[in-house]
């Protein structure tokens, strides 16, 4: 009985390599199903299962020149459709990945800009701070803090006394930390 099943399957594929639709036909209605629930198996979907039944007979029909009629068409077909099944594992797998990569980048990005947003906001909201100083006190908080002088070199530089420069950085200070609260929406 496997004999014959055997010799009716070589026949079918001698068939086919011809061109025969018939043979095909009778190939694919008697393989299909076998497929069908290998393909579920391995993709876990039955319209990817479909799809691969369909690329699998599909690709027999275009290599129909080249069957071997000596060899298991039934372990030919398996092995079609374990390897297409791989493929749409792997496309899908590296299509998630792509998604989380070009996820992460525009999210790196998008964080980038509104850090970048927030600095130039810091930035102009520093130099209107800045010129609401008076000029001396402006003059001895640019010296400390941009030029990074100690209040003794500001009080040698500037012929006043250290206090003096203490008291103009205090209330330099101040001022802006109250600037600062006054417009913390930006910040």
């Amino acid at each position: 009985m496997l004999e014959a099943a055997n010799h009716s399957e070589k026949l079918l594929v001698s068939e086919l390599k011809k061109g025969n639709e018939k043979a095909f036909r009778q190939l694919f209605d008697l393989f299909h199903q076998d497929i069908y629930g290998y393909s579920i198996s391995l993709l876990k979907s039955k319209e990817a299962a479909e799809e691969n039944v369909q690329d699998v007979f599909l690709k027999v029909w275009l290599n129909r020149e080249s069957l071997n009629v000596e060899q298991s068409f039934k372990s030919y077909i398996f092995t079609i459709a374990r390897n297409q099944a791989f493929n749409v594992l792997n496309k899908a797998a590296n299509e998630i990945l792509l998604k989380e990569a070009v996820f992460y980048e525009s999210q790196k990005s998008h964080e980038y800009g509104d850090y970048a947003i927030r600095e130039a906001d810091c930035k102009k909201l520093r130099k209107q701070a800045m010129k609401q100083l008076p000029p001396k006190r402006r003059q001895i908080f640019k010296m400390s803090r941009k030029k990074g002088m100690s209040y003794e070199e500001i009080s040698e530089e500037l012929g006043i006394s250290i206090n003096t420069v203490r008291n103009q950085m205090s209330k330099a200070l101040e001022s802006m930390r109250g600037f600062f609260q006054l417009h913390d929406e930006i910040i």
